[in-house]
């Protein structure tokens, strides 16, 4: 199986993104994606498949394939939306003047038809041409609509000319308006839909920049101006205060202040010394650093992130789905009333077959599947990119509709509402020397990944260790193993010792052949911010419960502090997974964790939300990460989730409402063409102008 992704250039709606996905379904692609937004296509060639002849496929289909390893093709302006619009508005004033000046020259027939006909060929190379090659791959889009409303208007006009010689026939100035008010209405909405997707547009442009690299010649350093994108890990990089950081690296001189707000949302400079690792694309604001280079390319957290939400765009929720749905039959439907409200008026209604004509043209130029269509992944799109830049990444468009009934959000304890940085206060060891008791201790916790391990690694680190074998680590409890000498030791938890000590007060407990050798106890702050999200979350109506492997004395102790009412410790692994599901049967839950013993309960639940320090198990099992470690973005991430899904649906309304009304209104008669083509040209614009509001309202409550 084969990964494809490529951009698909020329798709002037949703309609030809459904188009796009249907045929590549229809030749067995799998995990297919199509963007209209973004041009982003994406699909899985199964074995056997010829992916060169599927995208050959959509080539013929009148789009332009733009694989990754292409170079970018500037496109010139006379093939622009904003010339065709121009050159189109043009010739069509005057004959829109022709209707309110009653000059000769202008209502002289052939110099309607020499007015009309530039507009009418730019269109139908434009609209023509796609709704042509739809109709040949047996399928339908807007500008078959178009192209059949502005034919017909045309095609009339121009036998009333030619034949009948009669100005009643003439309805030049309906064609060239539906042309260049569409046209209109496309330009709009390319600049509207290009401002949903502005955020990840900025973050992309960080990517981009030159560095400072460090060539050493015989003990000589030597600067050299190189393009960001020619690095290579190793490499050795300057930063002055005031550049822009080219890679992902670690600082192994000099100190500074970096502006990480673009990828963490956190306004502050953050403080950056040697070994510290510093990010892609973000500001040294202050002093001057050598960093090496430990990532390019995609390897890079700003690619992760870029990668990662446009992913998440091209993902439908289930309500796009339903809209997909209708999409998929709107167009013959609308075809259809088209058909039947010229037979209706002629026929039935004994109308003048002009009259008829225009009422039928009407229905089909203000008719808009594009609204369906773009009415969830507007918002999504707005509602991704404000998160990225805030240091959240929501993995899926779907994940932001399971943000609509959250009523309560689970926290981890260790690394989750503490800082997890924690430091060794007090420490008890029997019939063994201080030395071989951290030598001991740092052996067996070398082979975990949890907080309090990476806590004592990091102070303990030495480079004589304890020989050890059939090293094992039970989740929820601690590590086991065996020396040289045949001794069983284990270090854990209370839980783990219960049966040969019975003092619950400390961290962990070292048992030698099941009997206590020792005992450690460490400190652990609490979150700066973690008060305030409980706090702000009770307010939104949000109920926080604490679950955590530690001791009942300690979680309720926190619990106490940070005002939780409701406290599950001392779990497992197992029993957090449990515990989870039982709470998911009450209500939609979100769980919060880092740890590896989280990882079970952070897929179970409603919405898994972990920290940028867990563990990969952990980021990997959660559907939404918080970048910078930042406990303080939860509530942004919960609100933004919730009114991205309140603006899907006010998209949605819209789009439905509006065509549900307008097409009676034309099919009875009661719009004129021109009028209906500007209005339909307008309904995208007013969805991307309210998802637009996201990116500035206020979500937090």
């Amino acid at each position: 199986m084969t990964a494809i992704n490529c951009k698909v250039e020329g798709m002037h709606c949703t309609s030809c993104a459904l188009n796009v996905s249907k045929y590549l379904e229809k030749k067995g692609m799998q995990q297919v994606n199509v963007s209209f937004a973004t041009d982003e296509v994406s699909f899985v060639a199964p074995a056997g498949a010829d992916s060169a002849e599927v995208l050959e496929g959509i080539a013929q289909m009148g789009y332009r394939v733009v694989l990754p390893e292409d170079k970018p093709v500037k496109q010139p302006f006379t093939r622009s939306l904003t010339f065709k619009f121009i050159f189109c508005a043009v010739f069509t004033l005057p004959l829109l003047l022709h209707m309110w000046v009653h000059w000769a020259w202008l209502h002289n027939p052939w110099v309607q038809l020499a007015l009309t006909l530039p507009v009418y060929i730019v269109g139908m190379l434009h609209f023509g041409k796609s709704a042509v090659k739809a109709l040949f791959n047996r399928m339908t889009n807007m500008d078959v609509l178009v192209t059949l409303g502005s034919t017909a208007a045309f095609i009339y006009s121009l036998v009333g000319t030619l034949v009948f010689k009669n100005p009643e026939y003439l309805f030049f100035e309906t064609t060239a308006a539906i042309i260049t008010l569409v046209f209109l209405g496309n330009l709009l909405e390319e600049k509207s839909v290009k401002q949903t997707t502005s955020a990840i547009t900025e973050l992309a442009k960080m990517q981009v920049t030159t560095a400072k690299l460090i060539n050493t010649d015989h003990g000589h350093e030597h600067i050299s101006e190189v393009d960001n994108r020619i690095l290579k890990s190793g490499d050795c990089v300057l930063v002055n205060s005031g550049d822009k950081i080219p890679m992902d690296g670690t600082v192994y001189w000099g100190a500074g202040h970096v502006n990480e707000s673009m990828i963490s949302g956190e306004s502050s400079p953050v403080a950056k010394q040697v070994n510290d690792k510093v990010i892609g694309g973000t500001v040294l604001e202050e002093g001057n650093i050598k960093m090496f280079v430990t990532a390019t390319g995609k390897d890079t957290v700003l690619s992760y992130i870029i990668d990662l939400v446009k992913q998440a765009q091209t993902e439908k929720p289930p309500m796009q789905k339903l809209a997909d749905k209708i999409s998929a039959v709107f167009v013959p439907l609308v075809l259809g009333i088209s058909l039947i409200t010229f037979i209706g008026w002629y026929f039935i209604g004994n109308i003048p077959f002009a009259d008829a004509m225009m009422r039928s043209v009407a229905v089909l130029v203000i008719s808009c599947p594009c609204a369906m269509g773009l009415a969830t992944p507007a918002a999504v799109m707005v509602g991704l990119g404000r998160a990225a830049r805030n240091g959240i990444l929501i993995k899926g468009g779907h994940t932001l509709e399971m943000f609509k009934g959250i009523k309560q959000v689970v926290f981890d304890k260790t690394g989750t509402l503490t800082t997890g940085k924690l430091r060794l206060h007090a420490w008890e060891y029997n019939d063994m020397s201080e030395a071989y008791f951290k030598q001991l201790v740092y052996s067996l916790e070398k082979f975990s990944s949890h907080p309090i391990a990476r806590s004592i690694v990091k102070e303990w680190k030495t480079t004589e260790t304890v020989p050890l074998q059939q090293i094992r680590e039970h989740k929820g409890l601690g590590m086991k193993a065996q020396d040289k000498d045949g001794n069983e030791w284990q270090l854990g938890s209370f839980k783990m010792a219960a049966g040969a000590a019975s003092d619950d007060s400390h961290n962990l407990y070292l048992l030698k052949n099941g009997v206590l050798a020792g005992w450690i106890d460490l400190t652990d702050e609490i979150r700066p911010e973690a008060a305030t999200v409980i706090s702000v979350l009770s307010q939104a109506g949000i109920k926080s419960v604490l679950l955590s492997g530690d001791t009942k004395r300690k979680c309720m102790e926190l619990a106490g502090k940070l005002g939780i009412t409701e406290v599950y410790a001392e779990q497992s692994p197992e029993q957090k997974l449990q515990q989870i599901a039982a709470l998911m049967q009450t209500a939609p839950t979100v769980m919060v964790g880092d740890g590896i013993n989280d990882a079970p309960a952070l897929a179970k639940a409603t919405i898994g939300v972990s920290l940028s320090d867990a563990t990969q198990v952990a980021m990997q099992s959660a559907n939404v990460l918080l970048l910078n470690n930042n406990l303080g973005a939860l509530p942004l991430a919960l609100g933004l989730g919730k009114h991205t899904y309140l603006t899907i649906k006010q998209n949605l309304f819209w789009a439905f409402i509006y065509n549900v009304v307008a097409i009676p209104v034309a099919a009875l008669g009661l719009l004129n063409p021109i009028v209906g083509a500007g209005v339909m040209g307008l309904s995208d614009v007013v969805l991307a102008v309210n998802s637009v509001r996201l990116r500035y309202k206020r979500v937090d409550r």
